[in-house]
């Protein structure tokens, strides 16, 4: 096969026959960039104009394929009035009808008393059928191009059907062989076509696409192995990386243990233990701690740093905002203020430049050993004497690229641990986080009450006041949510304003306000406010920060909870009930539930375990919805949905550490990685 025929995929769409600056920029908006992103947009359905139907059979609304005699010509010499065309065959007539065409044209693709194959929708005007600028017109020698089925796709602005035809029967036709990547014996076990035959046969569908189908399980499958080869790859790397083991002694970590006021769960001694051995090995630990909301993920990591500062090294604790990176701070200046051993120090954007100076000139010479703070952590200003652990909280938007990164950042005798409270199914997990170990805390504190939950409908909204200020009284405080409505910012701002002011007339200066429209820092001083209990009341349009305790907080009520997924709405419940208090969580909601948003509310009610109610959610909603980002602005997947090909998922896995064992060159696999856009991924990890 020739170079050049192999490449032909990967080449600009301005390419192709047909396609100008004008109609590249069409497709560039649909995010059609090079002729392989034509392949990803399979047609969702199709029209069927391969039956002839006589006219005095038409339906009207129907699309219809006729043919027909040409008789006379109807051209209008007033401006803007269709030019239109009389034709008929032994059983009827029928007019033809163009806005905007020229009579010049119309005469050559219509030429009177010729047999034309017409085809487009059925119209009725005044007694008699019509069709209005027909979507295929051609002479009746050339049927075969318009009696079809006809794939439709989802097109944009400025591209019709049939020009889209041209374009993509134009790609189909020039699709390369080549022999494929998977061995026939695999595609016999799979009941799988070829690659070639598998498009041509997407392409050439006859019935709306069956995500479920062979031939699009193929393509899915394709993709999953091309997603997991390079987090085979990330690991490989990773792995390879000699580092000097940590020397544990375990001193200090006991007399931390014992002044605690509770002791570790099951689950959090399993997580610690596992951390260990990774401490202790001569390879890099690369590992993600996933926990439910409440499930004790902080303590863990701070063993962690606890024993890499007493093999001496450092410790960095990254977190997403100031408001966090805090609070962390607080804890850690509580837990180890006995401890002399670890000097801790907090670094924000915040922090004021005499005392940042000084922060750096400690790091660098030793003086701190637990450094906690924001992203700013890692500014190539900032230098280490000797990191030994990088600890990086609720990083769930971190893709692969920014996790090869963040693995460089410490050398090589630094190790890495990511916690995340957002809990996901194994297939998920697989998809996101396949080159990193994963550990999960699935127990939660003894001490912690399950919060109790309850919905009620919307209009009787104030029925629930006398509970708020119960709890207020009690001293507790409250999470007031409204509804997210992700399509329209201005929305979501007059709700909460709306709701923010009836609030207030209910509870006079005891409410504060959270929306979009208040910058980062506004943001913060009222949650600064909420968390000194300066307010008892919290309004907001937004997720609450996931992460952030306020002990005092011990009631939310949730607005239009049938808007939210599961996973949502058991983030934000988790916000509550964090201290020995009872929490309580109540959902609002309007009359007539889908049947869906029943079964999420009553599924929340029923558990607080929060890996049931994230499968339960993928089940409900799918692999899209359920994750609520995107992985560094990368989307997951064009073809594959790990709800329905969770099966394809664990043969990938089984067929990619294959790879890993038997060391296959991965140049068998560079034009099926190139046609997902890996290939990149993968030299930059070659080259790291």
């Amino acid at each position: 096969m020739k170079k050049k025929k192999k490449n032909y995929l990967f080449e600009n769409v301005s390419a192709l026959k047909g396609v100008g600056i004008k109609l590249t920029k069409y497709l560039k908006n649909k995010k059609i960039e090079n002729i392989k992103d034509l392949l990803w947009n399979f047609p969702y359905s199709f029209t069927d104009r391969s039956e002839e139907t006589s006219l005095d059979k038409l339906e009207i609304g129907k699309i219809s394929t006729v043919k027909v005699l040409v008789k006379k010509y109807n051209f209008p010499r007033i401006r803007n009035l269709p030019n239109k065309i009389n034709c008929e065959d032994k059983n009827g007539k029928i007019d033809i009808i163009f806005f905007n065409s020229r009579e010049g044209y119309i005469r050559k693709i219509l030429p009177l008393e010729s047999w034309i194959l017409i085809s487009g929708k059925i119209s009725f005007f005044k007694g008699k059928y019509q069709i209005t600028n027909p979507d295929y017109v051609a002479n009746a020698l050339n049927q075969d191009y318009v009696k079809k089925i006809i794939p439709k796709y989802s097109l944009t602005e400025g591209i019709n059907e049939k020009l889209y035809r041209k374009i993509i029967e134009q790609v189909l036709k020039n699709l390369p062989f080549f022999n494929d990547w998977h061995n026939s014996l695999f595609l016999k076990k799979m009941n799988f076509f070829n690659w070639r035959k598998s498009i041509m046969k997407l392409h050439e569908v006859n019935e709306k696409i069956d995500i479920n189908s062979n031939v699009y399980r193929r393509i899915a499958y394709d993709e999953i192995f091309a997603h997991l080869l390079v987090l085979s790859e990330n690991r490989k790397k990773i792995k390879k990386t000699k580092k000097n083991p940590k020397s544990l002694q375990g001193k200090l970590e006991i007399s931390v243990l014992n002044s605690l006021e509770f002791n570790l769960t099951n689950s959090q001694k399993i997580v610690n233990s596992e951390i260990k051995n990774d401490l202790l090995s001569g390879q890099k630990m690369f590992r993600i701690l996933q926990g439910d909301v409440g499930s004790g993920k902080t303590i863990v990591s701070f063993l962690a740093a606890v024993n890499t500062i007493e093999s001496g090294y450092q410790c960095a604790l990254m977190a997403p905002t100031e408001i966090l990176a805090t609070q962390h701070y607080n804890l850690a200046m509580n837990l180890f203020k006995t401890f002399k051993e670890i000097n801790i120090e907090l670094i924000t954007g915040k922090t004021e430049y005499k005392k940042k100076k000084l922060i750096l000139h400690n790091l660098k010479n030793n003086k701190i050993n637990f450094i906690i703070g924001t992203h700013s952590l890692f500014q190539n200003k900032i230098e280490f004497n000797n990191l030994g652990l990088i600890i990086v909280d609720e990083q769930h938007k971190f893709g692969v690229k920014q996790r090869m990164r963040l693995s460089k950042k410490g050398g090589d005798n630094c190790d890495v641990l990511l916690m995340s409270a957002t809990p996901i199914p194994r297939t998920m997990m697989l998809a996101i986080y396949g080159d990193m170990d994963i550990s999960k805390i699935t127990e939660k504190p003894l001490l912690r009450k399950k919060i109790i939950t309850l919905s009620k409908p919307q209009e009787k909204i104030n029925d629930i006041f006398p509970f708020i200020k119960k709890n207020i009284k009690e001293g507790n405080q409250v999470f007031w949510v409204c509804p997210l409505i992700e399509e329209s910012k201005i929305l979501n701002y007059t709700s909460a304003v709306k709701r923010f002011d009836y609030i207030n007339k209910k509870f006079p200066n005891c409410a504060g306000l959270i929306h979009g429209a208040l910058d980062k820092k506004d943001k913060e001083i009222v949650l600064k406010k909420f968390f000194e209990k300066k307010i008892d009341i919290l309004v907001s349009t937004t997720v609450i920060e996931v992460g952030i305790d306020f002990p005092n907080a011990n009631l939310i009520i949730i607005e239009n909870a049938d808007k939210f997924g599961l996973a949502q709405l058991h983030q934000l419940r988790g916000r509550v009930g964090r201290g020995k208090k009872q929490g309580h969580c109540i959902l609002l909601f309007k009359d007539k539930l889908s049947q869906k948003a029943v079964k999420r509310i009553k599924i929340l009610k029923n558990t607080d375990d929060g890996f049931v109610i994230a499968d339960e959610d993928m089940r409900l909603r799918g692999f899209g919805d359920i994750i609520g980002f995107q992985q560094s602005g990368d989307k997951f997947f064009k073809i594959a949905d790990p709800v329905h090909h969770s099966d394809l998922f664990k043969i990938a896995e089984r067929e990619v550490f294959e790879v890993e064992q038997n060391s296959i060159n991965l140049d068998k696999y560079n034009f099926l990685l190139k046609l997902f856009d890996k290939a990149e991924i993968i030299n930059d990890i070659e080259l790291e």
